[in-house]
């Protein structure tokens, strides 16, 4: 699994032959420049949402709900991921938490829309959670992620994202829940991985969690491109004539210089 949020980074995820594209609420830092996650829109999530389905036609769509669009109520919820699937043309959506949502997982679920569950270190939470720290640590915060895995299984999620926990409680919520995990600095014991595309592809900077591996420095390609590009402008190297402009047609080019020279 890989987040997308745009056009081109789905088709990225489409010829990498991803499975599953989150379009995530991460979005709102590394495409927008928010501050939180919690800043993003249910309509901005949308907009992206229909961006990365025309561009990732193979793989399992999941659209993140964000923050407030779906905690009042399960009837709220339910209306939000409605939205996800007819406006953002989404097939799942993803919701932050444990067994306090377990009746919301239910309810989602009931009409037939899957629901990707997250725990661990939630980042619409992180305030509550003391900000971006590892989750389970101790024995006893370790054994309540198990209790929150198996209450989101058993409400009906298809799977769990298990994020900043000790790799030794990944393993085990993963022999326990009978649902795949998606581990995001949970340890190579989860049934599956999730990265955040710009964070992969070394774009964003802003922000460099432990856990991300950099598979490329497009952000410094980038850079060092249109530097390039000011300065073929700058000193007039670009474009060249004839490799990138067009002439005129056959004969015409004397035509119109006679036509200048006359008017002038």
């Amino acid at each position: 699994m890989m987040t997308a949020h745009d056009y081109p980074s789905a088709m990225f995820c489409e010829r990498a032959e991803l499975d599953v594209v989150l379009v995530g609420d991460s979005l709102a830092m590394v495409a927008l420049g928010y501050e939180s996650t919690n800043q993003v829109t249910l309509d901005e999530m949308l907009h992206h949402c229909r961006a990365v389905a025309r561009g990732a036609k193979t793989p399992f769509l999941i659209g993140d709900l964000p923050f407030g669009t779906y905690e009042t109520s399960a009837e709220h919820a339910l209306r939000s991921s409605i939205r996800m699937v007819q406006d953002g043309r989404m097939e799942a959506v993803k919701l932050e938490g444990g067994h306090e949502l377990a009746p919301t997982i239910r309810k989602i679920t009931s009409v037939g829309i899957p629901v990707l569950a997250h725990i661990g270190l939630t980042p619409q939470r992180a305030a509550s959670l003391g900000g971006f720290r590892v989750q389970g640590k101790t024995a006893d915060r370790a054994l309540r992620l198990i209790d929150d895995a198996l209450a989101v299984a058993d409400a009906g999620a298809f799977a769990v994202v298990l994020e900043a926990i000790p790799e030794a409680v990944a393993t085990e919520i993963t022999k326990r829940v009978g649902i795949p995990t998606i581990g995001i600095g949970a340890g190579a014991g989860c049934s599956g991985q999730v990265l955040v595309a710009l964070d992969a592809l070394g774009v964003y900077d802003r922000l460099s969690p432990k856990f991300c591996k950099t598979y490329g420095e497009v952000g410094k390609m980038s850079t060092d491109a249109l530097a390039a590009y000011v300065k073929d402008v700058r000193e007039r190297k670009f474009p060249e004539s004839g490799k990138h402009t067009y002439p005129m047609a056959k004969g015409e080019e004397d035509k119109f210089a006679a036509a200048v020279a006359k008017s002038a």
